[in-house]
């Protein structure tokens, strides 16, 4: 149970210039990385196969295929390390969890994607 002022406090560190992420898009993450004295941007793209929290806690769990090993990430959408978050298409799912397809590969791992009207 959050309380009044909690909620308060955390409007100021929610970040408005993302876009909203939910399962079964696939998107690009753009993180900062960190090397040495030096950051750059490091780009991650993949499917969105977990959301959970809200407000200040929400994150997402990205999954792509490199080179025929799945990799899997997780983000917290307010951070400061993420610089950008893309959205490049939109698909239909019918689950909030999409844990299953980490057993599917080729043309069964397919999605039908959302048409925009």
């Amino acid at each position: 149970m959050r309380t009044k002022l909690l909620e308060f406090v955390e409007q100021d560190q929610i970040r408005t210039d993302l876009p909203q992420v939910r399962e079964g898009f696939n998107v690009r993450v753009h993180v900062r990385i960190k090397e040495g004295n030096k950051e750059r941007i490091q780009v991650f793209e993949g499917l969105v196969i977990a959301a959970y929290g809200e407000g200040i806690n929400k994150s997402i769990t990205v999954r792509k295929d490199s080179y025929g090993v799945g990799v899997e990430r997780t983000f917290k959408i307010n951070s400061p390390l993420i610089s950008n978050i893309e959205v490049m298409r939109k698909n239909k799912v019918r689950r909030a969890k999409l844990y299953y397809m980490r057993g599917l590969k080729g043309k069964s791992a397919r999605l039908k994607e959302i048409k925009n009207k």
